[in-house]
């Protein structure tokens, strides 16, 4: 077992954790980061722990969720053990609660009570739907949330049944964004003196950080997408195209035009290729089968590792599709140490997933096992953070006065500068006219795309040429008086541009580095370029994300292969919030301590940690099948009534199996489905206990019940489009934080001469000479007509 040394980041956070189901990954995710968490369970220890899937008595998820936690009993119908609780409380920072009413209601107060009664606390209701609205007392899985957060609709093959997304993404997905709410929560408190109750949503978290609707679809997205009407599912599956090889599959993301002649040189520069316009992704797109066919002759006598090795060579981007099997064993992870070997059941050990983060080099996740239920004393170990006084009023951006330079591209880059800008801090993007950021790629006769709008709203842009001595000086002007530094390029990329971590710290010596990458930035596999399909490819998720049977696409030869993650953005959108949580982590540590930190995410090992207890499960189930008592639960695609309509149900328990057969009577169920609308069905299942839920599309979302009672969307204005654009009003609905502000995205260095002048001191003479060298460039900002 590789020992992993308590990270230090969140040291002086103390948090109290009631949550249960995937609530318990957002406290894992603190305690990771140092937070002393203390679980609180009844007598007999939690439920939880009995969950399926089980090694023995030790349910996998469990023991994964609730590492680096201590854990203590109180007995809610004993009147001292509810007031230690509540002594508890009065000296916490964060209180995590799940469920509804949820176990703090054992104690005889609800959770907003509790806030009320402690005004200094952080406390946080975690439920599948948010505690008010029409459909607060749906039941919820990850199938239900995929559905109606419209993921589903866009999965699988372009007619026929959709293809569920492999189970726990979306949970994992809630519980990143859960954590990122609760640290804001804290960070604000730390600075206002105030508390905050959030009535958190897991389903607007998946909506808006799986796959959103209304958010960066991505690169090569943001180069084709149009306007049809369509009911099935994207019509596009090989945008990222899978081919078959010798001893399975490989997959290419070709984006840019070096890429593209790189392929091209590969395949012995075929003749009809070789004229320019294919360097564009959208004739690429439309030339893909007899391009595919080309490669499919060429790579049917190679293995997947020949491929790879030939592919890098040609500096195409490419990766072997991986049986999940084999990821955590692997060279890469193993060398990593983003694994290790866990003793979670007495005599049954298996390879786990050591969690998100590297810290200045150094994994921080999985140190010590879960606890067994009540092993720890109801007392803090951690002393508290001083926090100053509370200000009248409280209301306020919690990041006014952080000053960010975000280097952050496409996605998962682009997100995390967004993310810090759309609660108050100061986010300049700092871009390059010879290598523009990938979501500035747009439809012919687009100044912007919808993708790069949504991701860098309230950001102002700086355009300068790093590889100048002169673009140099004035970068470093900005980071010497910066609070972080955002990036995810290629390992090494930073450096060679001369602004390596060290040579940050010299110019500004409590610097925090926030940096994500596709593989680590060491390892085997740091080496190679990434973007999330490869990233998928590489650690097994692609298959997984697999459709049974019966769902063939008629339409595709019988030979397609059967993956259909092909039109997902995952993991780029979670990885932006990881490295959010990361970062802010830092922040804290650094007001603190007075020192900075480098947080590092891989994209890889962000996938793994998403699926970490189906990943541990197939191991135990392939090394050791006897221990394992698997999960029998059942979430399926039923038909519905209408063109292409479908509902999702999940048939859980014996009671479930029970009631569905008073429901339907002698029908099967999908002939039940049928003959209702995915909503009437959902509506009838909901009711006897059942989850369920219609799948909804894209548009659906800005009429669903629950979202609209809930005002998760408000109307972005950009002046580049005809209509306002709907946003997420913000990463939870707080109490004590306003939403968050919508400016329009910037285009590239449209904001260089006010930064000039304002931030760095130049006068009018050396902007103006620092623009006709070519260090600096500018645009004019559009006219601000607008919708």
């Amino acid at each position: 077992m590789v020992t992993v040394d308590r990270c230090q980041l969140l040291a002086s956070v103390r948090v109290l954790d009631l949550a249960a189901g995937g609530a318990d990954i957002v406290t894992r995710l603190l305690a990771d980061l140092g937070a002393d968490v203390l679980k609180v369970e009844p007598p007999g220890g939690a439920p939880g722990r009995a969950a399926l899937p089980r090694l023995g008595e030790t349910s996998i998820a469990f023991a994964l969720h609730n590492a680096n936690k201590r854990s203590a009993i109180l007995d809610p119908a004993s009147a001292g053990d509810r007031q230690r609780f509540l002594d508890l409380a009065a000296d916490a920072d964060i209180v995590v609660d799940s469920g509804l009413p949820g176990q703090v209601a054992g104690y005889g107060i609800t959770c907003a009570e509790l806030a009320e009664r402690f005004p200094h606390l952080v406390v946080m209701a975690v439920t599948d739907f948010g505690t008010q609205g029409p459909r607060a007392g749906w039941r919820a899985n990850d199938a239900v949330f995929c559905a109606l957060s419209a993921a589903l609709s866009r999965s699988g093959p372009a007619t026929g049944m959709p293809v569920l997304p492999p189970e726990g993404i979306a949970t994992a997905t809630a519980a990143v964004q859960a954590a990122w709410a609760a640290l804001v929560g804290y960070y604000h408190r730390l600075r206002s003196g105030r508390g905050d109750f959030i009535d958190f949503s897991r389903l607007e978290a998946v909506v808006t950080a799986l796959d959103p609707p209304f958010g960066s679809h991505g690169q090569a997205a943001a180069a084709v997408r149009g306007g049809e009407k369509w009911r099935g599912r994207p019509k596009n599956q090989d945008a990222y195209p899978i081919i078959a090889c010798k001893d399975g599959f490989v997959r290419l993301v070709v984006m840019a035009p070096r890429q593209w002649r790189g392929l091209r040189a590969w395949m012995g520069e075929p003749e009809q290729f070789q004229d320019p316009k294919f360097d564009t992704i959208a004739e690429r797109f439309m030339a893909w089968r007899e391009i595919g066919a080309l490669l499919e002759r060429q790579f049917a006598t190679q293995t997947m590792s020949e491929l790879v090795t030939a592919g890098q060579a040609h500096g195409v981007p490419i990766a072997e599709v991986q049986d999940p099997l084999g990821v955590l064993t692997s060279e890469h992870f193993e060398a990593v140490h983003a694994s290790t070997v866990v003793e979670l059941s007495p005599g049954v050990a298996a390879p786990v997933p050591v969690g998100y983060y590297t810290v200045d080099g150094e994994h921080a996740g999985f140190g010590r096992p879960a606890p067994s239920a009540g092993a720890d004393d109801p007392r803090w170990q951690a002393s508290p953070a001083p926090t100053r006084e509370a200000d009248e009023p409280a209301f306020g951006l919690p990041f006014a006065g952080l000053r960010i330079v975000d280097m952050g591209i496409i996605v998962a880059g682009g997100e995390l500068g967004r993310l810090f800008a759309d609660l108050g801090a100061e986010v300049i993007k700092v871009e390059s006219a010879a290598y523009p950021d990938g979501l500035r790629q747009a439809r012919p006769g687009d100044l912007m795309s919808a993708s790069f709008a949504w991701t860098h709203r309230n950001k102002l842009g700086l355009g300068v040429d790093l590889r100048s001595p002169d673009g140099a000086d004035v970068f470093t002007r900005l980071v010497a008086g910066a609070d972080a530094v955002f990036a995810n390029f290629k390992p090494g990329t930073l450096a060679g541009l001369g602004f390596s971590y060290d040579r940050l710290r010299e110019i500004k010596s409590d610097i925090v580095l926030a940096e994500s990458s596709a593989f680590g930035d060491s390892g085997p596999w740091s080496i190679r370029m990434g973007y999330g399909p490869l990233v998928r490819a590489a650690t097994g998720v692609t298959r997984l994300w697999t459709a049974p049977p019966s769902s063939d696409d008629p339409s595709a030869s019988s030979a397609r292969h059967r993956f259909f993650d092909a039109t997902t953005v995952f993991p780029d959108h979670v990885v932006a919030r990881i490295t959010a949580v990361g970062a802010l982590a830092a922040l804290i540590h650094r007001d603190a301590t007075g020192s900075g930190a480098r947080v590092h995410v891989s994209q890889a090992e962000a996938c793994v940690s998403q699926l970490d207890a189906l990943f541990v499960a197939r191991a135990v189930a392939q090394t050791n099948p006897d221990a394992l008592q698997p999960d029998s639960a059942v979430h399926r695609v039923y038909p519905c009534a209408g063109d292409d309509e479908w509902c999702v149900i999940s048939v859980v328990s014996d009671e479930d199996r029970r009631v569905i057969e008073q429901l339907i009577g002698t029908a099967e169920l999908h002939e039940w489905t049928a003959g209702r609308s995915p909503v009437e069905a959902a509506e009838a299942l909901q009711a006897v206990g059942v989850a369920a839920a219609p799948m909804a599309r894209r548009g659906d979302l800005l009429d669903d019940p629950q979202l609209t009672a809930r005002g998760l969307y408000q109307p972005m204005v950009h002046p580049l489009f005809d209509t306002a654009m709907p946003s997420e009003i913000g990463v939870a609905p707080f109490g004590q934080i306003p939403p968050a502000p919508t400016r329009p995205a910037p285009l590239a260095g449209q904001d260089t001469r006010e930064i000039c002048q304002k931030i760095l001191g130049f006068d009018d003479e050396t902007i103006e000479g620092l623009i006709s060298a070519g260090v600096l460039f500018t645009a004019d900002a559009p006219p601000r007509e607008g919708p």
